[in-house]
C-alpha cells in the first residue's frame, strides 16, 4: 500500500517545516500532503514546506476548519494517488512524533480495509480540560454509540483509501469531523483498530486551536443528534395525536396516525444524518416499519394502561410512554436496522 501523510495546519509553528522534512525522508511515506486552512501571517512557513521534495500543499483562501481541511486533504489524494493510498493524518502542533506516525503507517498496511486510531495514554501530565474532554467524550461515545474506544479525539489515524469517498460525504468541517468518521465506521462494520501513541503536550497545548466552549459543543451535537431528530419527530407526533384525538377520541385510530406521518421523517432523518447508512430502502425500510409498529404497539398498550390504572391524561400518558419506548428504539436501530455490516477482518 502507497501511503501518505496528511497534515491540515492553521497558523502553525516554525517547527512544522523540520517536521515535514522529516515525514518526507522517512520511509514509511511515499508523500506529504500539508494543508493550509487559511493561514495569517505563515507564507514564510509553507513557501519553505512547498520546497521539500515529495511534499505537496493544498490551499484554502479562508479557515474553513480542521474537518474541511482534512477533507481537502483527503479528496487531493484520491484523486491524484487513488484508492490504494493509505492516510496518516497528522496534527501540525508537534504532539506527534516522528517515530508515532510511522507506527500507524505500519498499522494500516498490516490492515488495509481498517481504520486505524492512534491512542494517547492520559496520565498525570496532561492538562486538565484535554483529559476531562476526552474522557466526556469517551464516555457518553460508548454510551450512545455502543462501542468502547480509548481515545475517540486523537487526530493521528491511518485512513483506508476506499474508505475516503464515504468521508467526503460527511458535512461536519470542524474538530467534530474526526468525531463523525468514528460514527462512520460504526455504522459501516468498517473496524477500528487501535495503536498505541506517546502522549506529547507542548506548554500545556496552548497552541491547539481548539475552542473548549464552542467546538466540544460541536463535538457533542454530533452524539446527541438523534435525540434532537427524535424530538422534530416526536413534535410531528403529538401534533398529528391530538388534532386526531380531539375529533373523534379514538386512541388507537390517534395513535396509527401519528405514527404513519411521523416516521416518514423520522426514517430519512436518520438513516442519512444519524447513522450514515447506504443500506437499500428495501434493506432497511422492511426492518424499520417493523420496528415503528412493534414500538407503537407497546406505546399504546402503555397509554391503556396508565390511563386506567392512573389519574393521568391521556396526553401526558402518551408523553410518559413514548419515553420509556425511547431508549429502546435507538438501540434497536442503531444496532440492527442502519448498521451496514461488512465483511472486514
Amino acid at each position: 500500500m502507497n501511503i501518505v501523510a496528511l497534515i491540515p495546519a492553521y497558523n502553525p509553528p516554525i517547527q512544522l517545516v523540520s517536521f515535514v522534512r522529516s515525514l518526507a525522508a522517512s520511509a514509511f511515506f511515499s508523500n506529504v500532503i500539508v494543508v493550509n486552512d487559511g493561514s495569517v501571517g505563515c507564507d514564510n512557513i509553507f513557501e519553505e514546506i512547498e520546497g521539500i521534495g515529495n511534499v505537496s500543499v493544498v490551499k484554502h483562501a479562508v479557515n474553513l476548519g480542521k474537518g474541511a481541511a482534512l477533507k481537502s486533504g483527503l479528496n487531493y489524494a484520491y484523486c491524484k494517488l487513488g484508492d490504494q493510498t493509505g492516510i496518516v493524518t497528522v496534527d501540525a502542533d508537534g504532539q506527534h512524533l516522528p517515530e508515532d506516525t510511522g507506527k500507524i503507517a505500519d498499522a494500516l498496511r498490516e490492515h488495509p480495509e481498517s481504520l486505524v486510531l492512534g491512542v494517547r495514554i492520559f496520565g498525570k501530565d496532561v492538562p486538565l480540560r484535554s483529559k476531562i474532554g476526552n474522557s466526556l467524550t469517551r464516555y457518553l461515545f460508548t454510551a450512545l454509540v455502543g462501542q468502547k474506544l480509548t481515545d475517540t479525539q486523537s487526530g493521528l489515524r491511518g485512513i483506508p483509501g476506499k474508505f475516503i469517498p464515504e468521508l467526503l460525504k460527511i458535512e461536519s468541517n470542524g474538530y467534530e469531523f474526526e468525531l463523525d468518521m468514528l460514527l462512520a465506521c460504526r455504522y459501516t462494520g468498517r473496524q477500528i483498530i487501535e495503536q498505541e501513541i506517546n502522549t506529547v503536550y507542548i506548554g500545556k497545548n496552548r497552541s491547539s486551536h481548539f475552542h473548549p466552549i464552542v467546538d466540544s459543543m460541536k463535538i457533542y451535537f454530533v452524539l446527541f443528534r438523534f435525540t434532537l431528530v427524535a424530538l422534530f419527530s416526536a413534535l410531528i407526533d403529538y401534533t398529528v395525536f391530538i388534532l386526531v384525538y380531539s375529533f373523534n377520541a379514538n386512541l388507537l385510530a390517534s395513535q396509527i396516525s401519528a405514527r404513519s406521518i411521523s416516521l416518514f421523517f423520522n426514517y430519512s432523518a436518520v438513516k442519512k444524518t444519524i447513522f450514515y447508512s447506504d443500506l437499500e430502502h428495501s434493506n432497511a425500510f422492511p426492518k424499520y416499519l417493523a420496528l415503528v409498529f412493534f414500538s407503537g404497539a407497546v406505546s399504546y398498550l402503555l397509554i391503556r394502561f396508565l390511563t386506567a390504572f392512573t389519574p393521568l391524561p391521556v396526553i401526558a400518558a402518551k408523553i410518559c410512554a413514548e419515553s420509556i419506548v425511547f431508549l429502546a428504539n435507538f438501540a434497536i436501530q442503531r444496532d440492527f436496522i442502519f448498521t451496514g455490516r461488512r465483511n472486514v477482518r
